[in-house]
């Protein structure tokens, strides 16, 4: 089981906007084509990133998907090689335990920096990154039993108890 959806409306007023009618009709992550790996990620208002900034996104979804899967997230290549857009951290990484964590219920965020000389607008409803779900596998003797205890960031802090 694997599938997209979007984040509740009261997360959403706290990350997005208190406009019911702009979370109705937001669209949902879909690929492009029968045989494209991705799904396109599609911005809910316009997005305007000028040369040398960096922007933090939220997507409005969150993503429920197998325990030995992950899914990555990553600029869509034609604003990276176009725009010379590109995430801050490069490939965004989010484990399943990341859906419905009590920190954010899973809303995925991404940061986008313009490296690029021109003001650069991600019109609404364009895509501008895409998600891709991978398999990965664990060592033999792996025995971690941690679960994630909130959002972004949360698994740094396991540590700090």
């Amino acid at each position: 089981m694997r599938y997209f959806e979007k984040i509740s409306f009261e997360q959403f007023k706290k990350d997005i906007a208190d406009d019911l009618d702009l979370y109705n009709n937001y669209m949902l992550p879909k690929r492009a084509t029968k045989y494209s790996a991705g799904y396109d990620f599609f911005a809910i208002n316009d997005i305007t990133i000028k040369p040398g900034e960096i922007v933090k996104i939220p997507t409005g979804y969150k993503a429920k998907f197998n325990n030995d899967e992950a899914l990555l997230l990553m600029m869509r290549s034609g604003l990276g090689f176009k725009y010379n857009l590109r995430f801050t951290n490069q490939i965004g990484l989010i484990e399943s335990d990341y859906y419905n964590n009590e920190s954010n219920e899973g809303h995925m965020w991404v940061s986008v920096q313009n490296e690029g000389n021109k003001t650069v607008t991600i019109k609404k409803n364009t895509a501008y990154c895409q998600g891709v779900f991978i398999n990965f596998l664990t060592t033999d003797d792996d025995n971690v039993t941690d679960i994630r205890k909130g959002g972004l960031g949360s698994t740094d802090r396991r540590d700090e108890k």
